[in-house]
């Protein structure tokens, strides 16, 4: 079967705005380089097409419909459907996702240039069986969805109990240096592989309250070295402190005893006023993310100092009531964790069949 290279295929453009262009009561998707679009109150495309994130998280969307977009998200659409389906082309890039970053270019902020997609090769298939392999793909994808959704609402019940158990106004305020300690790790992040002894974990590893798998791994010796400013633990609290997952946070799982941290990640834990569970609940409220807004610096690549973290106040509830709390996001977690497990064997599967087709 022919070899053929995507440039043939498909137009390629960018988008023309900046980040700050969103508006929160917008009606259209707006993508930047995050993996969530934002909203914006117009639109400057309409199409059925593939959407690559050209810096940052380096992720890849489909979409169909009305939008617009970052000035570095790459827009990529079939030259003619009969030949090439957009859906077949979402996963075909998809699969070639952990190429692309492999290949991205740039210091903290990693690249990728248009040449990166024009070059990628695959085999040209009828279009017929492209569409069968998108409707075996879909399959997978609704599964993970489901999935993520299932999460998704977990997380919003921890978030309403907690509203439901604390009155943050009635407490007292202390910045974060007087309740907690961080294990900061500024530099380059050691190199990595996708098999060894320990985990590394590093901004890709955090989501919004969710603690992302990523397979990268350094050796016993490499951590030793590097794990010299202090120890992190299970239950630590996760905090992306730039990037354009900038403001993430999530809990180091219990079951990973032993594991590495990376540039943009540092951990935070709580002392006897303060309980990781009720610390990571609160950092992903609103009330927490102004007050960091208050302290961060640079354009596209936002972020914060530790020190100016460190000056950030909280409401400190009594620590048996977050006790409590904690004891109640403990029976959910292990639900959730069950349908992660869930998650991730989807994934694995639907990234299997994407290396049986496009590899």
């Amino acid at each position: 079967m022919e070899k053929v290279k995507l440039g043939e295929f498909v137009n390629i453009k960018t988008g023309k705005l900046d980040a700050n262009a969103s508006s929160e009561k917008g009606i259209y998707p707006f993508f930047t380089c995050s993996s969530e679009p934002l909203k914006i109150d117009d639109y400057s495309y309409d199409c059925e097409c593939v959407l690559v994130a050209g810096n940052g998280d380096l992720n890849v969307k489909y979409y169909n419909g009305k939008f617009d977009a970052y000035q570095r998200t790459y827009i990529i659409e079939s030259k003619n459907k009969k030949i090439l389906d957009n859906k077949y082309l979402y996963y075909l890039i998809n699969s070639r996702i952990e190429k692309l970053r492999k290949d991205s270019i740039g210091g903290v902020i990693k690249y990728i240039k248009l040449g990166n997609l024009t070059n990628i090769d695959f085999n040209q298939v009828y279009i017929k069986e492209q569409q069968n392999i998108v409707n075996k793909l879909d399959k997978i994808q609704g599964i993970i969805d489901i999935r993520k959704k299932q999460i998704e609402q977990f997380d919003e019940l921890i978030k309403s109990q907690f509203v439901e158990m604390f009155e943050l106004d009635k407490y007292e305020l202390l910045p974060l240096s007087n309740c907690s300690k961080f294990i900061d790790y500024r530099g380059h992040t050691p190199e990595v592989s996708n098999i060894g002894d320990i985990r590394m974990i590093n901004a890709k590893s955090v989501g919004k309250g969710v603690f992302k798998y990523i397979d990268e791994y350094v050796t016993e010796e490499l951590y030793n070295k590097w794990m010299h400013r202090g120890f992190a633990f299970p239950g630590d609290v996760l905090f992306v402190t730039e990037g354009h997952t900038f403001g993430n946070t999530c809990r180091v799982p219990e079951e990973l005893k032993k594991f590495a941290l990376g540039q943009r990640v540092i951990t935070i834990q709580g002392n006897e006023m303060l309980n990781n569970v009720y610390l990571s609940t609160y950092m992903q409220l609103d009330e927490f993310m102004n007050k960091i807004n208050q302290y961060k610096t640079g354009g596209t690549a936002q972020g914060i100092r530790s020190k100016d973290l460190a000056k950030i106040t909280i409401p400190i509830p009594p620590i048996k009531l977050q006790n409590k709390f904690a004891e109640f996001v403990k029976q959910i977690d292990k639900q959730k964790f069950e349908i992660q497990k869930s998650l991730e064997k989807m994934q694995l599967l639907q990234k299997s069949m994407m290396n049986k087709y496009f590899g």
